[in-house]
């Protein structure tokens, strides 16, 4: 497929917006449709983004009837991403799902087997593999240069702002826990731990608790521990505290995404901004998401099947974050196996 990319977006909240301007600049692509089942945001997006408004859907199968479409970005809600990209799959789009894939592994299992038989492919949209930082430190990994992967701690921490939006929509382990266990499989060349214990702690009264963590035992010679905790004071002045510290036998990396580079102080204080995952230079949207959406535009127009990140290691870190919240309403160690 050599001639322009038409993509649609199915959920244009604030993600689907960032989706949009990496699209809009994206050589070799055009975004031409959004979908949103909330019509004064559709109608708003719309207008923000010059999207005509014949091609601004409610619902979202209208939106994949429409033959001008070839590819579709899906940055719904979690709960809806199984319903949607079944539909998407079957109407023959190619598929850009944001993580996580879904909300059960059952439900990662029918979109795996839908896959199977869909004319159009599907990535998973986690963005962490995108990042230079990570992929360096996989390079050096992979390279032998710390030996042999014995201990992993990462943390993945918000202030209570962001943390306060999101405790009612998904829970820290799932929402950003997940990226770490995905990264940790990816260091250890695919391979899944085999017991899992969590624990979580909630405080403020939200849906879901303000803290995770997840302890992943990788037989008896490695283990990785993921610290997500939504609730740190708002005078940090980290945008994400983040860092993956890993050990070898014969070295360790650690991989700092909390520091951005660029420190601005001002009457409110002082903020690190965001200089790696989809900042904004020069009017454009660059960083790590900009990385992932060129690649897989990239896939779809060679007829590649994506291979950065696969769908059966997005469904796999689903299903050990999925085990991890379990642990933690049981109190106790879980077994993990998949497929």
């Amino acid at each position: 497929m050599t001639r322009q990319l038409r993509w649609g977006i199915i959920g244009i909240g604030r993600f689907g917006r960032v989706h949009a301007r990496v699209l809009q600049s994206l050589p070799g692509s055009e975004l031409v449709a959004i979908s949103n089942r909330n019509p004064e945001r559709l109608a708003e997006a719309a207008a923000d983004l010059g999207i005509d408004e014949s091609h601004a859907f409610p619902d979202f199968r209208d939106l994949l009837a429409n033959p001008e479409i070839d590819v579709v970005s899906i940055t719904t809600h979690w709960l809806d991403h199984h319903e949607i990209a079944l539909a998407a799959l079957a109407a023959g789009k190619h598929v850009l799902l944001e993580k996580p894939m879904a909300a059960t592994s059952a439900q990662c299992r029918e979109i795996l087997a839908a896959v199977e038989s869909a004319p159009g492919s599907l990535m998973v949209g986690h963005i962490c593999r995108f990042d230079p930082r990570v992929t360096l430190a996989k390079e050096a990994i992979d390279a032998g240069r710390i030996g042999r992967i014995i201990s992993m701690h990462a943390k993945r921490n918000l202030p209570k702002a962001p943390g306060n939006i999101r405790l009612d929509k998904i829970s820290p382990l799932v929402g950003d826990g997940i990226h770490d266990v995905d990264l940790m499989m990816w260091f250890l060349g695919g391979r899944a731990p085999d017991t899992i214990y969590a624990r979580n702690v909630s405080h403020s009264g939200h849906r879901y608790p303000d803290l995770g963590w997840a302890m992943l035992n990788f037989g008896d010679d490695a283990v990785g521990v993921v610290e997500t905790a939504w609730c740190l004071p708002e005078s940090v002045p980290t945008v994400i505290d983040a860092t993956f510290e890993i050990i070898g036998t014969e070295g360790k990396l650690t991989i700092d995404c909390g520091h951005t580079g660029l420190s601005i102080t001002d009457g409110a204080g002082t903020k690190q901004p965001d200089t790696v995952y989809w900042p904004t230079q020069q009017g454009q949207v660059i960083g790590a998401l900009q990385r992932e959406i060129a690649y897989f535009a990239d896939c779809v127009r060679h007829g590649k099947q994506p291979e950065v990140i696969t769908p059966i290691e997005a469904a796999k870190a689903l299903a050990v974050v999925e085990a991890a919240e379990l642990s933690s309403e049981k109190r106790e160690p879980v077994a993990f196996s998949f497929l």
